[in-house]
């Protein structure tokens, strides 16, 4: 029963707004995101997305610049 979080506490471990998990979980880029009401659940094995408003420079390699 307790294999989810809630919004203010996946904010909190993953050093983000309460605001942008919301924006996430709506914009389904967290797997496995339920919602209940006006409630997220969001799973503890889901991992933070990429941050796509921002342009991520890579090498060949895949090591980041």
């Amino acid at each position: 029963m307790f294999d989810y979080m809630s919004v203010k506490e996946t904010a909190k471990k993953w050093g983000l707004s309460e605001r942008r998990v919301q924006i996430l979980c709506s914009n389904n880029r967290i797997q496995g995101v339920i919602r209940i009401n006006r409630m997220w659940l969001i799973p503890k094995t889901a991992e933070k997305p990429i941050d796509k408003r921002y342009i991520h420079k890579y090498e060949k390699d895949g090591v980041k610049e």
